[in-house]
């Protein structure tokens, strides 16, 4: 960071001009923040690959339907059999149900085919020939046709809540399922993410503040900034959504929350750590900040990029919610770091030293901390640190074997959420009673007239139940296949493969398949695709900064190596929690977004270690005991508070997912969190430390403080060697030592200049440690 912005953020005028700043970025972001629902994204086509022949198929069949349709099925069950009487109630209740604001009862377009209003069963017999009663007679469907639209996401929400009032019967279950239903039970679950996640993140970071800090006022400061950082962050995305075609969904949302919270956190951390250490060697507080952000700033802005860079990473992704949560993500991390390095050191130094009352640190005392348990811990490892980090891989490794236990799948309804929703229950009720949903059948979009050469191939090939939805008239042909089994099922996925190779061979058709077990499909192809490419760019892209960083070759590849045992362990780990929990499987997303984000943030805290390790080796006086493992010793020691308050404060923001009703969220915040405090306490501080102590300076390889601290120094004037003088008893050579003057002293330094400050010292408390390397 440069003199010039380090002198503006930390001068006495000019930082009360980054704090205008940031109250006015405040007020223009601000009302940005409660419009994020409004460019939340429920197209599926939005998410899609552009090539997958769903998306195909969509951007067809929006010819002939309103994509905002969305076809609902209520579900009414009596035990022992509905009554002539529910019956009649249910006939009753039609012309209200058509009535109502977003009930489809006529073509959306003029040139749409002319579905039924609404279907529905008039009696148990004449409901049982159309496929609207069960055959045991406790169940009936009443099928109809919503229409949704993403600008007023409240108007499916209030359209159910208006169906549950009109449908009601005595003694008689009611369901709204299909996909009108079920979106708006999906709806309904993201709607408290924002303010949910927002309170127990910020209550997360303010328990482990105080208990980090020891102090009633010092925890408000990083608060306050990172509330800012997500209010900016928040902003900007909606910008981006709204005008540049950035993808939002839920999860994006909600990692945004939890990562600004924890980064920006650690952020907060680091440099409040390293400012109270300046705080001891400088009278002026706005001298020690300058000195804080010149000393912290290169390492938080490192570990920023490289956390940015490796969210980027995502961009080539094919799923449109996968690739747009790398710019989200990067957006959040550049909003953390920017409002860190700026507005809190500028609250910092307008508060001053009373802000971290009751223990102000005081001018002329070191506020490095270099002993305590992480000294103790240094001392331990040091004594072998072979057999240390071949014993600690070891244990990682055996942590891996949980992989086997994984389950990458597609998880169908009743598997998404924890919680038991309306649409949930009516599916089951519907799959109890061998009464298939005709709110998501397969559609077969098709030539125009070519219905009938698709019926009577489908029909060949055993399908029943094979209708044609248009006439011939219509700019395309559509076809309806009826699905019995979960439409996010393995067995529905079989019957798409099934149905496109069955249609694809209808000449002159050009027939595409879609409905949702068509694109639950394809998005576990497009998934299953981004996860072998994205995850070895990631790798890739992540190793060649840590590279230009610690302009080493050796030491990136062992961090490298390091960070994905640390995630196979904490997969690992998860698999066997997973299990334990009863959860049926892991979202094929799953791998790769724990993946990118351990990956990215665990390399944070080797960074933030070995940036202080180069600094102290640098610093180091010339020794053929080599200074990398002293100097690691003095990193260790001096870093591995704060970096394991980091570490604890991330894994708990993303431990925050867990309290959320869906078992996607639940399940890659809980191997966030565990990888983070796996790479937080065991990875940077026994593995990544006893390595540097096994092979010294070599790490560094092939810098040149891979060949030691004495070849790296100036060069010295030479040594003049002198003819030896001869031997003289020991009495002369004191008489002779007697007849020179005393050496010329300055004044005694007086008790404050003792206590000089500690750069001034080199090596800096290497003493500390013993010469025996």
């Amino acid at each position: 960071m440069s003199e010039r912005i380090v002198s503006a953020i930390t001068g006495p005028v000019t930082k009360w001009v980054v704090l205008g700043f940031w109250l006015v970025m405040l007020v223009l972001m601000g009302p940005l923040t409660g419009k994020l629902g409004d460019v939340e994204s429920h197209d599926n086509s939005d998410w899609l690959p552009a090539n997958a022949e769903s998306t195909r198929a969509i951007d067809e069949l929006a010819k002939v339907q309103d994509p905002d349709d969305l076809t609902t099925t209520i579900v009414y069950h009596r035990d022992g059999g509905l009554t002539t009487s529910d019956y009649t109630a249910i006939t009753l209740q039609i012309p209200e149900i058509a009535s109502l604001d977003g009930v489809v009862t006529q073509a959306s377009k003029p040139d749409q085919p002319v579905m039924p209003a609404i279907a529905y069963p008039t009696g148990e017999k004449k409901g049982q020939k159309h496929g609207l009663v069960s055959a045991d007679g406790e169940v009936a469907t009443v099928s109809l046709v919503v229409n949704y639209a993403d600008e007023d996401p409240t108007a499916l929400l209030d359209l159910r809540d208006d169906l549950v009032e009109l449908t009601k019967v005595d003694g008689v279950d009611v369901y709204i399922g299909g996909a009108g239903g079920s979106t708006a039970d999906q709806m309904e679950a993201g709607a408290g993410i924002g303010g949910a996640l927002l309170y127990a993140a910020a209550g997360v970071v303010i328990v482990i503040l105080l208990i980090t800090y020891r102090s009633p006022v010092l925890w408000f400061l990083p608060l306050v900034s990172v509330l800012v950082a997500l209010v900016v962050s928040m902003g900007v995305v909606y910008l981006c959504a709204k005008y540049a075609g950035l993808t939002l969904n839920q999860m994006n949302r909600a990692i945004l929350d939890v990562l600004v919270f924890g980064a920006g956190t650690d952020y907060a951390l680091l440099l409040i750590a390293r400012y109270r250490e300046e705080l001891g060697r400088h009278e002026d507080r706005h001298k020690a900040m300058a000195a804080a952000l010149r000393g912290s700033a290169p390492a938080i802005i490192a570990s920023a990029g490289t956390v940015t860079v490796g969210m980027l990473g995502l961009m080539v992704a094919t799923m449109g919610s996968t690739a747009s949560l790398g710019p989200v993500c990067a957006i959040g991390i550049v909003a953390g770091l920017v409002v860190m390095l700026t507005l809190l050191p500028a609250l910092l130094v307008i508060t001053g030293r009373w802000v971290f009352w009751p223990v102000k640190p005081g001018y002329g005392t070191s506020g490095e901390k270099t002993g305590g348990i992480w000294a103790r811990l240094g001392g331990w490892i040091r004594k072998r640190p072979r057999a240390v980090w071949i014993g600690t891989a070891a244990v990682l490794l055996a942590c891996c074997g949980g992989l086997s236990m994984l389950n990458i799948t597609t998880l169908d309804s009743s598997e998404t959420y924890t919680k038991d929703f309306p649409s949930l229950i009516g599916d089951r009720v519907l799959e109890e009673h061998d009464l298939g949903d005709p709110s998501n059948p397969i559609q077969v979009v098709s030539a125009p007239g070519t219905e009938k050469e698709v019926v009577g191939a489908l029909t060949k090939a055993g399908y029943e139940g094979v209708t044609p939805v248009t006439d011939g008239t219509h700019e395309v042909a559509l076809t309806a296949v009826p699905l019995s089994t979960d439409p996010m099922s393995k067995a529905s996925f079989d019957t798409v493969d099934d149905v496109r190779s069955v249609v694809h061979t209808v000449d002159g058709a050009d027939a595409l398949a879609t409905g949702t077990a068509a694109i639950q499909l394809d998005m576990a192809a497009a998934t299953d695709r981004d996860t072998k490419v994205v995850m070895p760019l990631v790798l890739g892209l992540v190793l060649i900064i840590l590279m230009i960083l610690l302009r080493s070759v050796l030491s990136p590849v062992l961090l490298m190596a390091t960070v994905v045992l640390s995630f196979g362990a904490a997969l690992g780990l998860s698999a066997i929690i997973f299990d334990a929990m009863g959860f049926a499987g892991q979202g094929r997303e799953f791998p790769l977004f724990v993946f990118v984000f351990l990956v990215a943030l665990g390399i944070d805290y080797n960074i933030f270690l070995m940036h202080r390790v180069r600094e102290e080796a640098i610093a180091g006086e010339a020794s053929e005991h080599g200074d990398t493992r002293r100097a690691s010793l003095v990193a260790l020691s001096a870093t591995g508070g704060v970096i394991t308050s980091a570490g604890i404060v991330l894994a708990a923001t993303f431990a925050v997912l867990t309290t959320l009703p869906h078992v996607s969220f639940i399940e890659i915040g809980l191997a966030i969190a565990l990888g983070v405090l796996l790479d937080t306490l065991v990875v940077r501080s026994i593995l990544v430390t006893a390595i540097n102590l096994d092979l010294g300076d070599v790490i560094w390889w092939p810098s040149r403080l891979a060949r030691g601290r004495a070849k790296v120094r100036p060069p010295q004037p030479a040594v003049v060697r002198r003819p030896m003088a001869p031997a003289q008893p020991h009495h002369h050579l004191l008489e002779h030592q007697l007849r020179q003057p005393p050496p010329m002293r300055g004044p005694r330094p007086s008790r404050d200049l003792r206590g000089q400050p500690p750069q001034q010292r080199r090596p800096r408390d290497l003493g500390r440690y013993p010469d025996q390397y």
